[in-house]
């Protein structure tokens, strides 16, 4: 099995196959979410605790009591504690220069539109529990949404491993419980009798966590849909084992994850492909993956890589120069040979919780603004009224709206 594929740029079928996602499987995936999410509105923690049983091999109580994490807390080497304050500090700071301004426009005299930002009463933090702890996940989420001043912060996490309850702590969240899948999305959207409701769920998880996710949009928010992790480059100048490590690096997340490297140079794409083959594990998630979705594309032009990116709209773009960064729509940008793309998952501050799937042609990474309410708050008084009650008369007949003139016209008599 070839480590990584060379495909020509002008090969557009080849590049359709890389950016295409197998259907079938998730509509498999989607058939399972349903009958489980199902499940647990009707039974609550019933289901929970038979799926977390069946699915994670968890017999424990739901609830983690405080002094069982604090007690995995001090367990943590202090070092990696200490790593976790860093991280946290950095997270802190970018968010609060998140939040919107609360602010008042005086439109004509008389009408005033106020713009009120309240924080979130309640939000669910979903933590991976797969092959490795994440604990920068749960500093992710977590974080900005106690910036945010969200009320009360729940996470969830089938096995946190002590680092991550150590992360608990320091991110400051209020209950944490020993579910995962889509029964604990379930959980959290409608509430059980031990798992409260949460306004909006958060967080990253596997192809049964993003389908849940999607499911119970509709009566709870969430922050939007995470597919398998992506990375793309795009570069002529880079030292060749620095890509590779880059491409290595993504793609030991996940057998499905995508790592693309994008250049005018052969001699540069044959020079990445050699070091990715000299590091390439003898097996694991990073063979598969480069195996079968990794890709190294040589464009005929600068233009014409900078295209390939922007239609590959990647959750994480490494680039040479701040040009492709403002032409490529991606979750996050990385900018010049120095800006590792691992530093932005733990200690820029920046938010490592990405659009993925294409999801980057509309929005950015999570963010302190996932966690408030933005709302108008609208003052006439009757001068007001008298200035703007004519046009409003005048659209709402155009529209057919008679009563809604009306009631505009009941004030100016």
């Amino acid at each position: 099995m070839a480590a990584v594929k060379i495909i020509n740029g002008a090969d557009t079928r080849a590049i359709d196959r890389l950016i295409a996602r197998p259907a079938g499987r998730e509509i498999a995936i989607g058939d399972r979410v349903a009958r489980i999410v199902a499940d647990v509105r009707r039974r609550g923690d019933r289901a929970v605790r038979a799926y977390a049983r069946q699915l994670d091999g968890v017999t424990a109580s739901l609830e983690i009591g405080r002094d069982e994490i604090e007690a995995g807390a001090r367990s943590t080497p202090a070092n990696i504690r200490r790593a976790l304050g860093e991280a946290a500090k950095h997270i802190r700071k970018v968010a609060r220069g998140q939040l919107p301004r609360p602010s008042s426009v005086r439109v004509v005299p008389g009408v005033v539109v106020e713009l009120r930002v309240t924080p979130l009463r309640r939000v669910g933090c979903y933590v991976p529990g797969g092959r490795f702890p994440l604990p920068s996940s749960l500093l992710m989420t977590a974080i900005p949404a106690r910036v945010a001043g969200v009320g009360e912060v729940v996470a969830v996490c089938p096995r946190p491993a002590p680092v991550v309850l150590a992360a608990a702590v320091e991110a400051g969240v209020d209950r944490l419980f020993r579910v995962g899948g889509a029964q604990a999305i379930a959980a959290l959207a409608y509430g059980t009798d031990t798992i409260p409701r949460v306004d909006k769920i958060v967080g990253p998880g596997n192809s049964y966590v993003a389908e849940a996710k999607v499911l119970v949009a509709r009566e709870c928010a969430i922050d939007f849909y995470a597919g398998p992790s992506e990375i793309v480059i795009v570069s002529n100048a880079a030292p060749a084992a620095w890509i590779a490590a880059d491409m290595l690096a993504q793609a030991e997340h996940d057998p499905e994850a995508r790592a693309v490297f994008i250049t005018t140079k052969l001699a540069l794409a044959r020079g990445v492909l050699r070091a990715i083959e000299r590091r390439m594990p003898a097996s694991g998630p990073a063979r598969e993956s480069l195996a079968t979705r990794g890709a190294i594309i040589v464009a005929g032009t600068r233009e014409e890589a900078v295209s390939i990116a922007d239609r590959l709209t990647p959750e994480h773009l490494v680039c040479d120069d701040a040009h492709v960064a403002s032409h490529v729509r991606a979750g996050t940008a990385f900018v010049g040979p120095w800006s590792a793309q691992a530093a932005g998952d733990y200690a820029t501050g920046s938010n490592h919780v990405l659009p993925t799937s294409g999801a980057a042609r509309f929005r950015g990474g999570l963010s302190a603004t996932d966690f408030v309410r933005v709302s108008s708050v609208q003052r006439l008084t009757r001068a007001g009224l008298r200035r703007v009650g004519p046009t409003v008369i005048t659209l709402a007949e155009a529209e057919g709206l008679t009563a809604h003139a009306d009631s505009i016209r009941e004030r100016m008599r």
